[in-house]
């Protein structure tokens, strides 16, 4: 009997995982779907289930959560690249190095995965226009992404 609890919690975070991979529903309401099944079965003790949250941390993931989106929403990211392609100039590495610069300046105020998947496709574009290849870009644009993201307390906060 004392087996069975763990192989439900197992079951249970697998089917979680699978509903988050396949995208039909949200994953916020697949993770606290899997989250209520634990606790309604008694696997997770109600009396101890708020024991071990930090706050502080989940009200900072979801402020920044809100930020981000209405910052993509707006067209920020857009006007950023923009603005930074026009300052390159059509030089290859001063983009790549102007790119890098914003990358890390916004990945040390928002969450930096965020900032690349909102950044790369803009800088695919700007790649494919100039013909040059897009590895190196996409590269300098992740390590800026991580340095940045380690300059700030929120820049990275699963960290």
């Amino acid at each position: 009997m004392v087996l069975i609890e763990p192989l439900i919690a197992i079951v249970v975070f697998l089917i979680t995982y699978a509903l988050i991979v396949d995208e039909r529903i949200n994953r916020a309401v697949a993770a606290m779907a899997g989250a209520a099944v634990l606790v309604f079965l008694g696997i997770v003790p109600w009396d101890s289930l708020l024991e071990h949250v930090d706050f502080g941390t989940i009200f900072l993931l979801m402020g920044m959560m809100i930020i981000v989106n209405v910052a993509s929403n707006s067209g920020l990211f857009e006007y950023l690249a923009i603005r930074t392609a026009k300052a390159a100039g059509g030089s290859p590495i001063r983009v790549m190095i102007l790119f890098a610069l914003v990358t890390a300046v916004t990945s040390a105020f928002l969450d930096n995965v965020t900032t690349v998947l909102l950044m790369t496709p803009m800088l695919l574009y700007i790649a494919k226009v100039m013909d040059v290849n897009p590895v190196p870009f996409l590269l300098t644009e992740i390590l800026a992404s991580n340095v940045g993201g380690m300059g700030t307390l929120i820049g990275d906060p699963p960290n």
